[in-house]
């Protein structure tokens, strides 16, 4: 195990829109061969070394999932974090996530315990964009 990835999955509507968001607002690559709509099935993307995002249909959660519920889209059960080296790129990756459809949840600001910014992607998941 200590040569695995640990992968997140999040349930999600629509592969197209998912694959075009994380590519321009995160820079993530996908892993994984194209199926014949041109993205990998699964579709997965390579956060760093030990962690991947894996993507799944909401239709298709149930398989992983058994007999619990899939969240209503805007309610988060988890909030996915990156930590950067300073408020500018808190404030570049913000930006950009916006730029590629993101809601901003949480302006990029001081906090009482560092700088920070949130965002949603097109399917509600949060994410929290903090400075080292």
């Amino acid at each position: 195990m200590p040569g695995s990835p640990v992968i997140v999955s999040l349930p999600i509507a629509d592969r197209s829109t998912s694959h075009r968001f994380y590519s321009a607002a995160l820079g993530l690559a996908t892993v994984g061969e194209p199926a014949a709509d041109g993205i990998p099935e699964p579709l997965q993307f390579a956060v760093n070394d030990g962690l991947r995002l894996m993507l799944v249909p909401s239709g298709g959660f149930g398989w992983v999932i058994g007999d619990h519920e899939v969240a209503d889209r805007g309610r988060s059960e988890c909030v996915l974090g990156l930590t950067v080296q300073s408020p500018a790129e808190v404030h570049r990756i913000v930006e950009q996530a916006q730029s590629a459809g993101a809601r901003i949840v949480t302006p990029p600001a001081a906090q009482p315990w560092g700088y920070a910014g949130t965002f949603a992607d097109p399917d509600g998941h949060l994410w929290l964009v903090t400075a080292a």
